[in-house]
């Protein structure tokens, strides 16, 4: 049976502040990118969707961004290379600690929101986070964009010692360029269940996804993801982990078969 991975990003409450329906979405998912303090979430977060996500099963992956709270992390920061390493050691180690405490093996590693855009295509970028997470266990996968910049994302993986997991997003507008759309652009977030499990079927059985202009763009494929914060999120990840079972796929976490 060919093998995906379904994730969503979790733990990005904080403080008295409820965001996103991770009860409901944990449900569904076979890994869970949780929060680490910088973004959104915080210790007592963190300790409680870890909580959540060993007692259904769902491996865990800690998802650094930005110090961007107010922004969400969706802003774009000019920080130096051992800026963005030091960072991620901070927010890795914090989960990693938190993992321990309830037996749970980190599995992986997706950067948040703008450090994620801004690494795609950026080979220094891509370098620096890569060789943050082989410091702190080179058997931490690494999450990134799936489509052209994969060639090089394998590259610097082999040079690092780690591994990498190719991501698509069913709930997201793509460019001809195989880029996420901009969130400010109409259209960028798909929130209709229907065709955006339609996209999850491509991407994971053909490898394919369809750009805003019509293009048809292949990649490697190793894991789709669903926004937690997506005000359909619910029905839009159990539409599609039902769809992808009922089309034999074998829904899995990544570290399973990376």
């Amino acid at each position: 049976m060919k093998k995906i991975d379904l994730n969503s990003d979790m733990g990005e409450s904080f403080g008295t502040y409820t965001i996103g329906m991770d009860s409901e979405v944990i449900r569904y998912v076979t890994s869970a990118n949780i929060a680490c303090g910088f973004h959104a979430g915080d210790p007592h977060v963190m300790d409680a969707t870890i909580k959540l996500a060993k007692g259904r099963g769902v491996g865990v992956g800690a998802h650094p961004g930005y110090p961007d709270l107010i922004g969400f992390g969706r802003r774009n920061m000019d920080c130096a290379p051992n800026e963005i390493r030091d960072y991620l050691i901070y927010q890795i180690g914090a989960m990693q600690a938190f993992c321990r405490v309830h037996d749970v093996k980190l599995q992986h590693v997706k950067p948040h929101g703008s450090l994620y855009n801004m690494s795609v295509g950026n080979e220094a970028m891509s370098r620096t986070i890569a060789e943050a997470i082989a410091s702190v266990d080179p058997t931490l996968l690494y999450v990134t964009l799936a489509g052209s910049h994969s060639p090089l994302m394998t590259r610097i993986a082999r040079d690092t010692g780690i591994r990498v997991a190719f991501e698509a997003f069913p709930d997201r507008a793509y460019t001809a360029e195989g880029v996420l759309a901009s969130r400010r652009l109409p259209g960028a977030v798909i929130k209709d269940p229907k065709v955006a499990t339609e996209r999850a079927l491509r991407m994971a059985k053909e490898r394919k996804v369809i750009a805003t202009d019509g293009t048809i763009l292949e990649m490697e494929i190793h894991t789709l993801c669903v926004h937690g914060d997506n005000p359909a999120a619910v029905e839009l990840v159990k539409q599609i982990r039902t769809s992808l079972e009922r089309e034999r796929l074998d829904v899995v976490p990544m570290g399973t078969f990376i």
